[in-house]
């Protein structure tokens, strides 16, 4: 790929007060992501990932460095981005199709166009026959589509997802990878998936940023050029599975770097 980036994120430092000292959290990470691209960023739980997410999509400040979208810095990141958190952050009082076009709400459609607009994608996200039912009555992977539905029906060009699948079961977890793996192509969106699972990680992208345990830095940027659909047996993937565990593993634990500063 010689496209252009859609993103980039240069030099991103964060610290947090943590009692009397700070706490480092990102430590100058940079990333960029093309457009119609799928990046997953993974590392160890509690390295910053979801800081760095949050950054991206205008819901936190870096103490440093800068978030560029099509090369230039927006003076806004706020809706720039559509960003799903790792909880579903379904209403229980809404159906599921007035959950899921509130972002149009929110940008000004009526109701009635809103769903119009919608009401076409439930086939594509697995949800039809749907539309009225209230959230309790779902499956956790249909209220996860559910979700991710919304997310993309913000139509937004740039979409972040933070672990959207980390509360589900083995099984349904790798059911949804699948599902999302064959749908992205349909989607057509620039992404970035936030991940501490190296198979969902190989599963779905483009490419693959491994971050350090905090404060996060990217240690290595990996192509994924296994052939679809990818079998998590087949040997290349299996490979290319060990190559980023290793990378992992060789990186010394949290208390022997340093991660907190006077």
């Amino acid at each position: 790929m010689n496209r252009p980036p859609k993103l980039s994120a240069r030099n991103i430092h964060k610290s947090f007060s943590h009692g009397a000292r700070r706490l480092e959290v990102l430590a100058g990470v940079d990333l960029s992501v093309r457009g119609g691209e799928l990046l997953a960023v993974i590392g160890p739980s509690g390295c910053g990932k979801s800081t760095l997410f949050e950054i991206i999509c205008g819901l936190a400040q870096p103490d440093e460095g800068t978030v560029e979208i099509d090369g230039e810095e927006p003076t806004s990141l706020t809706g720039a981005v559509a960003y799903m958190p790792q909880e579903d952050l379904l209403f229980p009082w809404r159906r599921v199709i007035d959950n899921v076009i509130l972002p149009l709400e929110v940008k000004g459609a009526s109701r009635k166009e809103a769903k119009e607009i919608v009401r076409p994608l439930f086939r594509l996200f697995g949800l039809e026959g749907f539309e009225e039912a209230y959230p309790t009555q779902l499956s956790g992977g249909m209220r996860q589509r559910a979700a991710l539905l919304r997310t993309f029906a913000a139509r937004r060009e740039i979409v972040a997802l933070d672990e959207p699948f980390g509360a589900l079961d083995a099984y349904t977890r790798r059911s949804m990878q699948s599902w999302l793996a064959e749908l992205r192509g349909e989607l057509g969106s620039t992404v970035l998936l936030i991940t501490h699972d190296v198979e969902e990680a190989l599963i779905l992208a483009d490419r693959v940023v491994v971050l350090s345990p905090r404060p996060a830095r990217v240690i290595a940027e990996l192509d994924v050029s296994l052939s679809w659909p990818r079998s998590v047996v087949a040997p290349d993937f299996v490979a290319q599975k060990a190559e980023i565990l290793k990378l992992l593993d060789a990186e010394p634990p949290i208390a022997r770097r340093g991660a907190e500063t006077a």
